[in-house]
C-alpha cells in the first residue's frame, strides 16, 4: 500500500474531529476540579472564573474556525499560524511550545492515575513515588507501540474512549444536583475574602486551573490534514468546546453543594472521588476511580498523537531537523513520536523530586500553552486588521489576545521563567534545522528573540538554585 492510499485512509469526519476535541479536554482536569477551585475560591469566584475562561477560550475556539475557514492551505493549526503570523522563529517557538506542553500534560495524567490507585496501592503514594514514575514509564512506551500501527486506529480508539468515560461524569452531574445542599452551597457562596481585590485575587488563582482543563480546543485544527471536510474543522472545535464547558462548570459549582469548602480543599486528588463518595458512599470513589483511568488513558493518547503531529509538520516545512519527518508504513511520525515519548520520560522522572507533582505539571503545562495560544490569536487578528475577515471575527480575535495577554499575567513570573528553561534550550533543534538548509541561524530580530528567551531561562534556573522557585 502507498502512503497516498494510506493517508487517504486516515481522513475523519466531523464526528470523529469532534470527539478528538471532547476527547483531549476531558482528561486529568476536570476530576480535579473540586479540590483546585475550594482551595481558591468560593462559588461566586468561580462563577465568574468560569465565565471569564468560557468567554475567552470560546473567542479562541472561534479563532482557531476562522483561521480554519480563512486559511485552508494552513495544516497543524497552532503552529501554523505563529509561522504565518510572525514567522519562521517564533513558529518554530510556538511548535516546540505546544509540543513541551503536551508532554508535560500527559506526565500529569499519569501522576493522577498512580495517585487514584495509591488508595489501593499505597506503594503509588501521591504518583510520585519511584515505583509509581516506573509503572508509568512502561505505560507511556505501551501507548508508544500502540500509535505506531496508525492514527486512524488510535482516532478509532479514541472515540470509543470519549464516549464511555463521559458517563462517570455525567452520573457524576446529576447525582450532586439531585443531592444539592442548598445551605451547604450557601455557606460556599464567598472565599476568604469578600473585598474586590481578594475576589479578583482569587479569580486569578484558579486561571490556570481552566487553561489546563480547556487545553485541546484547538484540537481538530491540528488535525486540519485528516478531515474530510475542511469546513468540519471549525466546527468540531466549536461544538467540542460547547459540551466541555457546561460539563466543567457543572463538576465545579455542583460540587460546592457537597461539602464544606475547607473539606473540599483537603480531598486528595482526584477530588470527585471525594465528593461523589460523600453523597453515595464508598462506591462512588470506585466509580470515578474507573472512570479517571479510561478518561486520562484517552487523553492521553489524544495529545501524544497531537504532539508527534506538531514536530512532524514543523519538520516537514524545515523549522525542525528532517529527522522528524521520517514516517512508518501507517503513515505515523515515528521520530516525532520517540521524541515524545522519550520526553514525557524523563519529565516523569522529575516528578520524583516536586513537592506536589500533579500541581506542578499542571500549571507548567498551561504556562507552556500560552504563548502558541497567544501567537495563533495575534495572526487572526493581523488577518482582520488588515481586513481579511469580517468585524465579528476581528472583534474575537481581538478579545482571545487579550485573554491570552493575561492569562500569561495570572500565570505569574514563576512559570513564565520555567517556561523558558525548557523553550531556550528546545532552540538547539531550529540551529539543526537552519544549518541542515545552509542558512543563516538567526536573522537580526530572532538574534533578539533569542537572547530574551536565554535571560529568562538564565531567571528561571537562577530562582530554582536559590529556593525562589520551586518544583
Amino acid at each position: 500500500m502507498t502512503s497516498t492510499d494510506v493517508k487517504a485512509q486516515q481522513k475523519m469526519p466531523l464526528m470523529t474531529l469532534t470527539a478528538m476535541v471532547v476527547g483531549s479536554m476531558v482528561g486529568a482536569g476536570v476530576f480535579s476540579l473540586p479540590r483546585n477551585f475550594a482551595q481558591a475560591t468560593g462559588v461566586l469566584g468561580a462563577v465568574i472564573a468560569w465565565v471569564i475562561a468560557g468567554v475567552g477560550m470560546l473567542m479562541l475556539a472561534f479563532v482557531f474556525q476562522t483561521l480554519a475557514v480563512r486559511k485552508p492551505e494552513l495544516d497543524a493549526g497552532v503552529y501554523a499560524y505563529a509561522k504565518a503570523g510572525f514567522g519562521e522563529f517564533p513558529g518554530f517557538f510556538s511548535a516546540f511550545g505546544y509540543w513541551a506542553s503536551a508532554c508535560v500534560g500527559n506526565v500529569s495524567y499519569w501522576v493522577l492515575i498512580k495517585s487514584t490507585l495509591g488508595v489501593a496501592v499505597p506503594g503509588f503514594g501521591e504518583g510520585d513515588t519511584l515505583i509509581a514514575v516506573a509503572v508509568s514509564a512502561v505505560g507511556v512506551w505501551a501507548f508508544h507501540f500502540l500509535i505506531l500501527r496508525g492514527v486512524k486506529e488510535a482516532a478509532a480508539i479514541n472515540r470509543i474512549v470519549t464516549i464511555a468515560k463521559l458517563v462517570p461524569i455525567l452520573v457524576f452531574v446529576v447525582v450532586l444536583a439531585v443531592a444539592l445542599r442548598a445551605d451547604v452551597f450557601a455557606a460556599n457562596f464567598w472565599g476568604e475574602d469578600r473585598s474586590f481585590g481578594g475576589l479578583y485575587e482569587q479569580v486569578r488563582a484558579t486561571m490556570l486551573i481552566t487553561v489546563f482543563v480547556f487545553l485541546g480546543v484547538e484540537g481538530a485544527s491540528v488535525y486540519s490534514r485528516y478531515a474530510q471536510k475542511r469546513s468540519d474543522v471549525g466546527r468540531a472545535t466549536v461544538l467540542g468546546f460547547l459540551s466541555v464547558l457546561a460539563l466543567f462548570a457543572s463538576v465545579t459549582l455542583l460540587s460546592y453543594g457537597s461539602l464544606p469548602r475547607g473539606d473540599l480543599a483537603e480531598l486528595r486528588q482526584p477530588s470527585m472521588m471525594g465528593v461523589l463518595e460523600s453523597v453515595v458512599g464508598p462506591w462512588g470513589a470506585g466509580f470515578i476511580g474507573i472512570g479517571l483511568i479510561v478518561s486520562v488513558l484517552g487523553a492521553y493518547l489524544a495529545w501524544t498523537l497531537m504532539a508527534a503531529e506538531v514536530l512532524f509538520v514543523a519538520a516537514k516545512d524545515d523549522d525542525m531537523p528532517r529527522f522528524l519527518r521520517r514516517e512508518n508504513a501507517h503513515g505515523v511520525p515515528v521520530a516525532a513520536l520517540v521524541m515524545t515519548s522519550v520526553l514525557i520520560t524523563a519529565v516523569l522522572a522529575i516528578t520524583l523530586f516536586s513537592d506536589d507533582a500533579f500541581t506542578f505539571t499542571l500549571k507548567l503545562c498551561s504556562s507552556l500553552s500560552l504563548i502558541p495560544y497567544l501567537l495563533a490569536a495575534g495572526y487572526a487578528l493581523q488577518i482582520g486588521a488588515a481586513g481579511g475577515t469580517r468585524r465579528k471575527e476581528l472583534a474575537f480575535a481581538v478579545i482571545a489576545v487579550v485573554y491570552t495577554t493575561f492569562l500569561i499575567f495570572a500565570a505569574g513570573l514563576e512559570f513564565l521563567l520555567l517556561s523558558f528553561i525548557i523553550y531556550a534550550p528546545g532552540t538547539i533543534l531550529f540551529v539543526m534545522a537552519r544549518r541542515e538548509q545552509h542558512r543563516r541561524v538567526f536573522s537580526p530580530a530572532e538574534l533578539v528573540l533569542f537572547i530574551v528567551a536565554v535571560v529568562l531561562a538564565v531567571l528561571g534556573i537562577a530562582g530554582l538554585a536559590t529556593g525562589l522557585i520551586t518544583i
